[in-house]
């Protein structure tokens, strides 16, 4: 805050308790000067309260009693006070009103005082606004910030106001400050709020919403209005496809996306925190599910902690008393001949319940075991495989997920070798897919141990390509053989030019560079016509097949099951 008080209207003096004195800029040349008493380099404007009208005035007095008489006695009919902390703790408030001088108010008594000025070269009116709008507006990106999106809130409770909260956060936004640097992420948070802010006009209400920055990547929009649940997801369909064209970062191009969950006053919560909570919950209820669906209305059964260690609880004991095992979904070529499966892994519960992989997946990856649940998995399927292809003599390509903590661990690539000895599974017919991430996350030791994979013959796909930070470079140090294009571009291919475009751009370089490309998620005949005219090589998804047991798939190998 005071980076923004010393651009040009407002000066600091302070004294520490060595009775050394700094002056700011503009400090001799001020027309008004504010006291207070308490530490000086601890000020922040993000929970300024401003006092002005009869409400704010009543919120002061259940604030502080005594600050409230003694201020209505002097008749003062504004003020504003900045919070001071230490270590994350407020410690009291410097006070600004449109008195020359305003007295301290009472911080702990044991804490050790010292002198603090604030002068301005505005008047007292005009300071006041820039200190409301200061503390109002996110630095960043010149949208409004948590506490005036709070405010706005609150407003609209106090009106008994009918209007949803939107909570939006920007899906893989780490991955881009790792790779390009801070600035590059900050680069895309203002490109992001700038579509949104065009997309906040009014709606059919005939109010704006208001689109606010909470902190780090993550997002709120205050949609005014009683809109049907139909309504509201076609509101905030809007600023997704705010998203489809891609960011330019210093000539390479971001595809970003965002997750989105919501909460409606009055149906859902009655406070603005807990507005503001429930729709951060199913945001993350998004994020956790990880489906093609990327807006959710938020619902109680969202808020589960103890859920979470359930499922971590029966994923130990499923991995102790096999309970894990393996689906495969079939993956085609453009003339409908089958190509091999993908293993997806699947749980029973002791009770022999099937739990949801959107459900134990990511406890998986939270508690550290998802590379036992990998390790189950290509086991269990190449041993099917092997055996199918041992029967059959036909070749079937087993397609396997690798997770980041799987491949990091010093002795998979044994563990690779032995699961081939043991399953008799040829090398060559076996594809590892790790997403594009690893590439950026952990570049070095995954070059090395993925060269040690292709020596002995296997074949690495990078999958879900396009949905993080994607760079050519990168495609060309790893030696891949396939790149598999995700869900979300397949079910937007057919909405635009653009979109389409992208989806043969990724396929004309995977070809340029020497990969086969497999879309994943095909589910309407619209987009297999689409895929084949752009040159996919092959397709994997509901439009022929879903994810199935393993006598079913073994019947659609032998051919007695139709695919």
């Amino acid at each position: 805050m005071l980076a923004d008080i010393e651009k040009d209207t407002f000066s600091v003096i302070a004294t520490d308790r060595a009775e050394h004195t700094y002056i700011r800029p503009f400090a001799q040349r001020a027309d008004h000067s504010y006291i207070a008493r308490t530490w000086a380099d601890m000020i922040t404007g993000r929970d300024c309260i401003i006092v002005k009208e009869e409400r704010d005035w009543t919120h002061l007095k259940k604030l502080n009693p005594l600050w409230y008489e003694d201020l209505r006695k002097a008749n003062v009919d504004s003020i504003v006070f900045l919070p001071l902390r230490y270590a994350g703790e407020t410690l009291g408030y410097i006070w600004a009103t449109n008195f020359e001088t305003a007295d301290t108010i009472r911080i702990k008594e044991t804490l050790e005082l010292t002198t603090f000025f604030i002068s301005s070269k505005l008047s007292s009116h005009k300071m006041l606004e820039h200190l409301k709008k200061i503390s109002y507006t996110d630095r960043l990106t010149s949208i409004p910030n948590r506490f005036a999106c709070t405010d706005v809130i609150t407003h609209l409770i106090r009106t008994r106001s009918a209007f949803s909260v939107v909570s939006a956060d920007i899906n893989g936004f780490k991955s881009i400050n790792d790779s390009m640097g801070f600035e590059a992420g900050n680069a895309v948070l203002k490109e992001i709020a700038s579509r949104w802010v065009k997309i906040a006009k009014e709606n059919m209400s005939g109010n704006k919403d208001l689109i606010a920055r909470m902190g780090g990547d993550e997002f709120a929009f205050v949609i005014k209005g009683d809109y049907s649940e139909e309504q509201i997801m076609r509101i905030i369909s809007q600023y997704e496809e705010a998203l489809n064209k891609r960011v330019n970062i210093d000539g390479q191009d971001i595809f970003v996306t965002a997750s989105f969950g919501y909460s409606s006053y009055p149906d859902d919560a009655k406070t603005s925190d807990s507005l503001i909570s429930d729709a951060s919950a199913a945001m993350r209820e998004v994020k956790r599910l990880n489906s093609s669906n990327h807006i959710l209305h938020f619902t109680s059964d969202m808020l589960r902690p103890k859920r979470s260690l359930v499922i971590e609880n029966k994923l130990r004991t499923a991995l102790e008393n096999d309970g894990i095992f393996f689906h495969l979904q079939p993956q085609f070529d453009m003339e409908h001949k089958l190509y091999g499966f993908e293993a997806l892994a699947r749980m029973k519960d002791e009770s022999g319940n099937f739990i949801s992989p959107g459900e134990f997946i990511p406890v998986a990856e939270k508690v550290g075991l998802v590379d036992k649940v990998d390790a189950v998995v290509f086991r269990k399927a190449a041993a099917f495989i092997g055996n199918i292809i041992k029967n059959t003599g036909k070749e079937i390509v087993l397609s396997v997920n690798v997770s980041v903590r799987h491949l990091m661990k010093k002795d998979f690539t044994e563990e690779v070798r032995s699961i081939l000895m043991e399953s008799g599974m040829p090398a060559n017919l076996l594809e590892l897919e790790i997403t594009e991430s690893i590439m950026i996350e952990s570049a070095d030791k995954a070059l090395k141990c993925i060269s040690e994979l292709c020596e002995m013959g296997i074949n690495i796909a990078i999958d879900d390509f396009g949905t993080g930070y994607s760079s050519l470079s990168y495609l060309n140090k790893f030696p891949a053989n396939l790149l598999k294009i995700d869900k979300s571009f397949i079910d937007k291919m057919n909405d635009s030019d653009s979109s389409k475009q992208y989806v043969a751009a990724i396929i004309s370089i995977g070809h340029i560079m020497g990969f086969k490309v497999i879309s994943e998620g095909v589910e309407k005949d619209t987009q297999f016509q689409t895929l084949k005219d752009i040159g996919c090589d092959l397709i994997q998804g509901y439009i022929w097949g879903k994810p199935m047991p393993a006598d079913q798939a073994e019947k659609l190998i032998t051919g007695s099951e139709p695919a």
